[in-house]
């Protein structure tokens, strides 16, 4: 269920934005709460972020996730995965739409 897709996003939001709630981390990836819950516990328990708990301004728990030196790595290594992944997309659209201009054409 946690696909390198939202492994990379989950770790970029939060190398971003580190004391972002799940709430939020939700919206941004127009996924369920529950699911950002699972992804930050898989995240976790491998070893991949932190939590910690701090208070907020509201004095409602929250808590700052933090990327580990492994998980550091792994956003780099998913990055040039994700990276090499939205290439091969390109360059197969740009193909697809070449095909659809030459048909146009004739």
């Amino acid at each position: 269920m946690l696909t390198d897709e939202y492994r990379y996003k989950i770790l970029k939001e939060l190398q971003q934005d580190p004391d972002i709630s799940q709430r939020e981390l939700a919206k941004r990836l127009d996924i369920s709460l529950g699911k950002v819950n699972f992804c930050l516990k898989a995240l976790i328990e491998k070893g991949l972020i932190k939590a910690e708990n701090f208070k907020n301004s509201t004095n409602k728990m929250g808590y700052l996730y933090l990327l580990t030196p492994k998980g550091i790595e792994e956003k780099v290594s998913l990055t040039q995965r994700f990276l090499q992944r939205k290439l091969k997309e390109h360059e197969a659209l740009e193909k697809e739409i070449e095909q659809l201009r030459q048909e146009v054409k004739t």
